[in-house]
């Protein structure tokens, strides 16, 4: 890209440049670490509560995984491990469940967690760090029972911050999967927003460009050249409802035998996707924490009768073929993979953030 020849071409002409240095908050396995890596940032560290995600976020990013509940962080924790001439970023994605549209159709709200942004905000108001960025789903902008988004934008506003919020589709940006993130961004050098899209609709990245070359699979296998090529056993009544089922397609073609009792309720009926194919030639759905089971969403691979596989749903998050999720990835957990997965930034809009702040330094003359 562009910008990451600029930034490589300025490192050369100015060898002696001030480091820009990543603490991550809620840093999960380190998708949005690892994308802003690619970019050339130096991870320093990511906090999390997910002690499982320590292999992944430490081999894959290089920064020190940090087991650490979010209110007991503290400003020195953080401070300290800035070089004293770096331009320093604080990053962060606060788990989103409160404000999912799964969690407001289910109710299943934990108050605690809605919380977590204003924790954010009180360490960005204690460290005071050059660059902030913040991603979560969209519904927080309209979160009625705390004016959580809101809060957060007039802390760091206070605080002397220029701020771009808004959300972006993650398929502008070469992510080939349906996502629609916001994203935030604030700077204490002047006004900063996030890069134009990449891509137009016609040169979207599609589930056949990101999964289309992988060896195919049946239901419950693995591959033996790569283990996290994997996908879920399925029922003979669930490879039956793939067979009636065409790509892009869902329950609604099926027969009525083949019909799950929620389908035949008017309750059910807007559920369309669920048990559905994925359409080579389009982005895949968003990968959610579910994302290689077929009862919980468009998860169906395009012509093959099975979910997608672990490997699969990684591809489609973007994350490349040479990440490492497990220290043993013949031991491979799909249903734990499956939630690092659909927790995670992708590494791509990593990628696209950090390139949105590398333009800015350059033209505010901080690199």
């Amino acid at each position: 890209m562009e910008i990451l020849q600029l930034y490589a071409s300025i490192k050369k002409d100015r060898p002696i440049l001030p480091p820009i240095e990543v603490i991550d908050l809620f840093c999960g396995i380190g998708g949005l670490s690892y994308g802003m890596k690619t970019a050339g940032f130096h991870i320093l560290a990511g906090f999390d509560l997910d002690y499982t995600c320590k292999y992944a976020y430490e081999t894959n990013t290089g920064g020190k995984f940090i087991y650490k509940d979010i209110t007991e962080v503290t400003a020195a924790d953080i401070r300290d491990r800035y070089s004293d001439d770096s331009i320093r970023i604080l990053a962060g994605c606060a788990p989103c469940q409160p404000f999912s549209s799964y969690s407001f159709k289910h109710k299943e709200k934990d108050p605690n967690k809605y919380d977590l942004l204003y924790e954010f905000g009180r360490l960005v108001k204690e460290t005071s760090p050059d660059i902030v960025t913040m991603e979560n789903v969209p519904a927080i902008r309209t979160f009625s029972l705390k004016s959580v988004l809101p809060d957060f934008i007039s802390l760091l506003q206070e605080q002397g911050y220029s701020v771009w919020c808004n959300i972006v589709y993650c398929p502008d940006y070469g992510v080939p999967q349906t996502r629609k993130r916001l994203v935030l961004l604030a700077s204490k050098f002047g006004e900063i927003k996030l890069l134009p899209p990449t891509h137009s609709k016609d040169e979207y990245a599609t589930v056949r460009s990101a999964i289309g070359n992988l060896p195919a699979l049946n239901h419950g296998e693995s591959s033996s050249e790569d283990p996290l090529h994997r996908c879920r056993s399925l029922s003979p009544m669930n490879i039956k409802r793939l067979q009636h089922t065409k790509e892009g397609g869902s329950w609604k073609t099926w027969p009525k035998e083949l019909l799950l009792e929620c389908h035949k309720k008017d309750t059910g009926k807007s559920f369309g996707s669920v048990y559905g194919r994925m359409e080579w030639d389009k982005p895949s759905p968003t990968m959610t924490t579910q994302c290689t089971g077929i009862g919980n969403g468009r998860f169906g691979h395009p012509e093959q009768d099975r979910a997608i596989s672990a490997r699969e749903a990684a591809l489609l998050q973007t994350f490349p073929m040479n990440y490492k999720f497990f220290p043993d990835e013949n031991k491979v957990s799909i249903t734990k993979v499956s939630r690092y997965i659909g927790n995670a930034v992708p590494p791509k809009l990593g990628e696209i953030i950090s390139f949105s702040v590398i333009k800015h330094l350059v033209e505010y003359g901080k690199i």
